[in-house]
């Protein structure tokens, strides 16, 4: 029997978006876009899905775009904004710990003539509001900041900075992604002050290949994609009914419980890290970061080594981001994280559901581990 502890790179559908998603496979599999039956019922299942996400923003059903994923929900929301936005502004602040989606979308802007600020954490691995702040002006067009960095679980303090920043340059447009703090944390639109979130699906037990872009009433995106004008024109394509479907059954079984799986998570992690203070040589890179995520270094043993060791017991762990394919990103020593526990990292990365027998057993692994792999 196999111990998945890497829900932050997937995790495993519900049974109500699995079941949510063969009915529009199998049942309701017409093109939204046609005007018969069944073109219409598989409208309503869109317009239910679209209706689902938007309450649990705290915003309306039109400013939500589906999209296929958090990577083009990011790509739409930077590309989109500076395209309406960013003829006379050519200034985009950044935190310098963002996603592989935004941080490549961003050089690539970069040389298309747009000056980007990376703001990096504090020597003690911590973001402040004040550095975002005063890197702004009014040649500024963008800030985006992500809500939980993705390899760490560390709390980035992006409404502070929003509100703040809205206050003293109304017209900046804010953007977050949201995808490791959706259904785990409220997210509410309103409290966070973005013009633009980014949201993904099989984060939080919905199937691959659907995210979503919320865009703020008023806020201009321009599509990066043509084609036959659906979702309003923002992104053109027939709508995956069923992965919509899916999503929408996700985050209607979660939205009532995400204080409850909070405080779960939260005694889980607490549990876990204080049985890996038992261990010697292991030292917990994570500082404020969420309760789902937890980033070790076992010192002296290279993370791809150990993580293979693992598997080999069944357990499934992460030496980093799933989206930078085993190679190091850069994040962790930007958190202040030495080179020697970055080579030896790994994310663990939890749900409410993981129970204390599993993380037991990854520190009997880790400790079997640390005796039998050579440096």
């Amino acid at each position: 029997m196999s111990i998945y502890l890497d829900n932050a790179a997937t995790t495993k559908p519900c049974d109500e978006a699995v079941a949510a998603a063969v009915d529009a496979m199998t049942v309701n599999f017409g093109n939204p876009s046609s005007l018969h039956r069944a073109g219409l019922d598989a409208q309503l299942i869109v317009d239910k899905s679209r209706k689902i996400i938007a309450d649990s923003l705290g915003t309306s059903p039109e400013t939500i775009f589906f999209t296929s994923g958090a990577t083009e929900s990011n790509n739409l929301a930077l590309r989109g904004a500076v395209a309406a936005y960013g003829k006379r502004r050519r200034k985009i602040v950044a935190s310098a710990v963002e996603h592989a989606s935004v941080e490549e979308t961003l050089k690539a802007l970069e040389r298309n003539d747009f000056e980007v600020v990376r703001i990096l954490p504090r020597q003690n691995g911590e973001y402040v509001a004040d550095d975002f702040i005063a890197a702004c002006d009014e040649n500024t067009v963008l800030l985006t900041m992500m809500y939980i960095n993705n390899e760490t679980g560390a709390i980035l303090p992006a409404g502070d900075v929003f509100n703040a920043v809205k206050r003293r340059f109304p017209e900046i447009i804010t953007h977050s992604d949201c995808v490791q703090a959706y259904m785990k944390f409220p997210v509410r639109a309103s409290a966070l002050n973005a013009d633009l979130i980014s949201l993904s699906a099989h984060k939080i037990h919905g199937v691959k290949g659907s995210g979503a872009l919320y865009v703020k009433k008023g806020i201009r995106v321009l599509p990066i994609m043509t084609g036959g004008r659906q979702e309003k024109g923002i992104r053109s394509g027939t709508e995956s009914v069923p992965l919509i479907a899916a999503f929408g059954a996700a985050v209607m079984k979660l939205n009532p419980t995400i204080n409850e799986r909070f405080v779960r998570a939260g005694e889980r992690k607490l549990y876990f890290e204080k049985l890996l203070s038992g261990i010697d040589g292991v030292v917990i890179n994570s500082v404020n970061n969420s309760p789902y995520i937890t980033n070790i270094a076992v010192m002296g043993k290279r993370s791809e080594i150990m993580l293979h060791f693992l598997e080999s017991r069944g357990i499934y762990v992460s030496s980093g981001s799933a989206c930078s394919k085993g190679k190091q990103s850069g994040v962790l020593e930007k958190f202040g994280i030495s080179d020697k526990a970055a080579d030896s990292a790994l994310r663990i990365s939890i749900t409410s559901e993981t129970t204390e027998g599993e993380l037991d057993e990854l520190v009997l692994a880790l400790r079997d581990g640390i005796e039998k792999i050579r440096g």
